[in-house]
């Protein structure tokens, strides 16, 4: 496999996509972010001071799904058909952050939904860090992707 983002001479550049076809694409992410117990228990009875914790985070993650672009220096700019993030609360302190983002286009939304989810993550961490600055955001990872030329991934690890 090449390195699509560097150039004969090694220097980063831009993939030009402008011959490709455009496709139905669509990319699941999934991360998660451990905390308290007690943090846990007061984002599900509404007791953070700074508002409802998953709805910002959610609003958040979106947000962030279509300015990828703007973030990470090599992706190109789409437009998004489609941002969807889940939370599962997972006793005693997880929440698991599940982001699927959709395109109709020349390249993919894989790092769309990464960075949905990362995002997503950080907002909690943000909301939360009053009470507990210990949080810890990771498992960030790929679940699928769809579309394209490189055609259909499915995460086969037992990375779940």
């Amino acid at each position: 496999m090449e390195l699509t983002h560097f150039d004969e001479q090694g220097r980063a550049r831009m993939v030009d996509v402008s011959d490709k076809g455009e496709t139905q694409r669509v990319a699941v992410a999934r991360g998660k972010i451990e905390m308290q117990p007690e943090t846990l228990e007061r984002i599900r009875q509404g007791q953070i001071a700074k508002g409802d914790v998953l709805a910002v985070a959610q609003v958040a993650g979106i947000m962030a799904a279509k300015q990828t672009s703007s973030l990470i220096p090599m992706c190109h700019p789409l437009a998004i058909t489609g941002a969807v993030l889940n939370f599962k609360i997972v006793p005693p302190g997880t929440i698991e952050i599940e982001a699927s983002v959709k395109v109709t286009g020349k390249t993919g939304v894989e790092m769309e939904a990464l960075t949905a989810v990362s995002t997503a993550a950080l907002t909690i961490y943000d909301m939360c860090k009053a009470i507990d600055k210990g949080m810890i955001i990771g498992d960030i990872r790929l679940m699928e992707k769809m579309g394209g030329k490189s055609g259909h991934f499915v995460r086969q690890d037992n990375h779940e």
